[in-house]
């Protein structure tokens, strides 16, 4: 182990290595609620693309597991090491290299967190539009679960962000993929098979993101129903209206009360209101003109009362960017109301009513509690689930896996897979499309030393 330290220490410097008991517990874990910590035997803190090429290299050698690791705040178990590996943590690569206006870009190392790179592209007018929920993550967590959030539903997830990369491969070399062009049709598209791979493919060194003007004038509103389906049927005519709202947000009535009383925040409803509503429409629209917002606002309203709501409620923007805050800290809410898991199952817009039907009976049967708030824009379903016993939870999840998957959905629709639901995918999905990704994932990594334990378990030791 000592030689292995020096080694790592040759390349990155003696104050940038951490072994044994100076290892802090963060870098043992993310924030999975099920997949238990596990301290690495070495973290390193490269600053360059060339000092991770050399730890790969070193890892390579001598069949070291590696784990990448941003700002820890993935939700699957990613970025949960082996106890014998290294984290190459990116923690000092944390440079915005560069706000291109012409191209309308960012070049950015994947240490940046989200709320950094927000500071940076505001000064020139600009912005990344991907907010998965927390801003003390970073761009190279985005690439690695091809993180999405509430305004996916007008301007995409990571993977529609992200135009290019500089990775190093675990053999060692340095590549670059895609770039700062519109287009390319140009051989395999590499940018798009490492966005989502959850650092089992290459470590990525370096991000060109897509950004896009900040518009000056924005609104939100409120809208309680009184029946969850409503919501749910509501939510194509929205998409369908031409209205192109920034967030579309659905809250179940639980949901809204625990947010609300975990943030002290009070929006205006009156009790009468509340006590009849099962759940709420966040509807955020965005606009450079103010008269037309104005239009935009009193037609989505008027939308909204022909779609059943009970009321419209347009909030202040201080109410506003409150709940907004609070709905994207929904997972720390759920978690301190005790959630044994929170996962994320992405369905067909038009199959919301009928899955989130399904969940809530597949609970009752399991004695279990599911509450939820979710992006309704994209079907990106987000559950908290109350079960105590792990027998019965696992089931409970597989079986909710399995009716999101049989209406044409997916697992996981930002969070990704790594650890806490890889049995579950691994049962569930296509044998054929296991086998293939078994393969690619061969040919980029043929000693099985990049996440060995994420989507399903490979070589290294």
């Amino acid at each position: 182990m000592g030689d292995v330290t020096a080694r790592i220490a040759e390349i990155v410097g003696d104050r940038h290595v951490l072994t044994g008991d100076a290892i802090p517990d963060d870098y043992a874990k993310d924030e999975s609620l099920t997949v238990a910590a596990a301290k690495p035997a070495y973290v390193a803190k490269p600053a360059t693309a060339d000092e991770v090429a050399a730890l790969l290299s070193l890892a390579a050698e001598i069949d070291l597991p590696v784990t990448a690791r941003g700002s820890g705040s993935g939700l699957s178990g990613a970025a949960r090491p082996r106890e014998n590996g290294l984290v190459v943590s990116f923690e000092r690569m944390n440079a915005v290299l560069e706000i291109d206006t012409a191209n309308q870009v960012a070049v950015v190392q994947p240490g940046v967190t989200l709320a950094e790179l927000d500071a940076k592209t505001a000064e020139a007018g600009l912005a990344y539009t991907v907010y998965p929920g927390e801003l003390s993550a970073s761009v190279g967590g985005n690439v690695g679960t091809n993180a999405g959030g509430m305004r996916a539903v007008k301007y995409g997830v990571a993977r529609h962000n992200i135009v290019g990369l500089q990775a190093v491969l675990p053999t060692g070399e340095i590549i670059r993929t895609g770039g700062k062009t519109a287009k390319i049709s140009s051989g395999y598209d590499l940018t798009q098979l490492i966005i989502g791979s959850e650092g089992t493919l290459a470590l990525v060194t370096e991000v060109i993101v897509k950004l896009y003007p900040r518009l000056a004038h924005s609104a939100t509103l409120l809208a309680p129903f009184g029946d969850l389906d409503e919501v749910m049927r509501g939510v194509p005519r929205i998409i369908a209206s031409g209205l192109t709202p920034n967030i579309l947000e659905y809250i179940d009535n639980l949901t809204m009360a625990a947010i609300t009383y975990t943030e002290k925040l009070s929006l205006g409803i009156p009790d009468e209101v509340r006590d009849a509503t099962q759940a709420y429409l966040v509807v955020g629209l965005e606009n450079r003109d103010g008269d037309r917002l104005d239009g935009d606002v009193e037609r989505a309203g008027d939308l909204l009362g022909e779609l059943g709501a009970t009321d419209v409620y347009v909030l202040d923007g201080g109410s506003a960017r409150k709940l907004i805050e609070a709905r994207e800290r929904a997972f720390w809410t759920a978690k301190a109301a005790g959630a044994d898991d929170v996962i994320d199952v992405v369905v067909p817009r038009s199959e919301m009513p009928g899955f989130l039907a399904k969940a809530r009976e597949l609970a009752a049967a399991a004695e279990a509690g599911v509450i939820g708030c979710g992006h309704a824009g994209d079907g990106n379903v987000h559950l908290g689930i109350f079960c105590k016993d792990p027998e019965k939870r696992h089931k409970l999840l597989h079986d909710i896996f399995a009716e999101g998957m049989a209406v044409g959905g997916a697992i996981s629709g930002e969070h990704g897979i790594g650890q806490a639901k890889k049995d579950h995918f691994l049962a569930l999905e296509d044998p054929a499309k296991v086998a293939l990704l078994r393969r690619i994932k061969q040919a980029f990594d043929p000693l099985g030393i990049l996440n060995p334990d994420v989507l399903f378990e490979t070589g290294a030791r």
